[in-house]
C-alpha cells in the first residue's frame, strides 16, 4: 500500500496507470469515505481503466488509511487540494482530469483555483449551488461524530453519517474537526473564474448539493447533468453517471 507525505501528514494512494496515451483521472472522494468505498466498490475504477484511462485516487488526510489531525484549520478545502497537487507533483503526473464527488468535488473546485493549469478537465459529482451557498446540516453530523453514545443521536441524516463513519472505521472525531474546516464555500466570483470543461452532476433526488444547472451558470464551459432517481449517496454509483463521464472525457478529447 503506498504513501507519499505532505504537510506532515503521510497519505495513502493508489496508482491504476497501466494504460497510456491517455491523460489520468485523478479522483477525489467524499466526506467520511475513502479511495476503496467510493471509487473501488462502485467499480468507477474498473470503468475508467476499461475505457483506457490511467488513474491515480488517494485518502485525504484524516480518512481511510492517511494519517489524521483533530485540528480543524489542518482539513480547509485549500489544504486538501494541496493534497492533490502534491500527490500529482509526487508521480509526475503535469495535467489530469480531476473529479471529486461530494467534499471531494468542493476539493476539486479549490485546486482549479489554486491550480488552474493542473486540471484538463472538472467533474463534480454530488455538488452544485452548494458550493457556493453550502448546506446547513453539519452541526448535527458533528455532534454525532463526537459522541460517544450513539443512542443520543436523533437527526436521522446525521445518524447515517454516524454509521458509516463507524462502517469504515474512521477516526471520528478527526471527522469532526474536517466538518469544522472544509465546509468553507466558494464565492461566486470565484466560480466564474474556473473556465476548464467542467461536468457537474447530481442526482435528481439530492437534497444536499444543491442545484447542478445553477452552478454550472455560473461557469464559463459547464455543463449539468442530472442522475435521474438518485439521492446524494446512490447517485456516486450510477450507471448514467459513468456512462455521461465517459463521454464528456470524449467531448474533452
Amino acid at each position: 500500500m503506498p504513501f507519499f507525505s505532505h504537510e506532515e501528514f503521510n497519505l495513502r494512494y493508489e496508482n491504476w496507470r497501466d494504460q497510456a496515451g491517455k491523460t489520468p483521472v485523478l479522483l477525489i472522494h467524499g466526506f467520511a469515505s475513502n479511495l476503496d468505498v467510493n471509487w473501488v466498490g462502485p467499480l468507477w475504477i474498473k470503468t475508467l481503466t476499461d475505457a483506457g484511462y490511467p488513474v491515480v485516487a488517494f485518502d485525504h488526510r484524516g480518512h481511510g488509511k492517511s494519517s489524521s489531525s483533530r485540528i480543524p484549520d489542518d482539513y480547509t478545502p485549500q489544504k486538501m487540494a494541496g493534497d492533490a497537487i502534491a500527490l500529482l507533483n509526487y508521480l509526475g503526473v503535469s495535467q489530469a482530469h480531476v473529479m471529486g464527488y461530494s467534499m471531494g468535488a468542493r476539493v476539486a473546485a479549490f485546486m482549479a483555483i489554486l491550480a488552474p493549469q493542473r486540471a484538463k478537465s472538472l467533474c463534480f459529482g454530488g455538488l452544485g449551488m452548494a458550493l457556493i451557498e453550502g448546506a446547513g446540516f453539519w452541526g448535527p453530523v458533528h455532534d454525532a461524530l463526537i459522541t460517544e453514545d450513539i443512542t443520543t443521536i436523533t437527526d436521522s441524516r446525521a445518524l447515517m453519517f454516524r454509521k458509516f463513519a463507524d462502517q469504515t472505521k474512521s477516526d471520528r472525531l478527526a471527522l469532526g474537526a474536517c466538518i469544522e474546516g472544509s465546509r468553507i464555500n466558494m464565492a461566486a466570483e470565484q466560480v466564474a473564474l474556473i473556465n476548464v470543461a467542467s461536468l457537474i452532476a447530481v442526482g435528481s433526488k439530492d437534497d444536499l448539493a444543491g442545484s447542478a444547472a445553477d452552478l454550472a451558470a455560473f461557469m464559463k464551459n459547464a455543463k449539468a447533468f442530472e442522475i435521474e432517481g438518485r439521492d446524494h449517496m446512490l447517485a456516486v454509483g450510477d450507471r448514467t453517471f459513468k456512462a455521461r463521464y465517459l463521454s464528456f472525457l470524449d467531448e474533452v478529447l
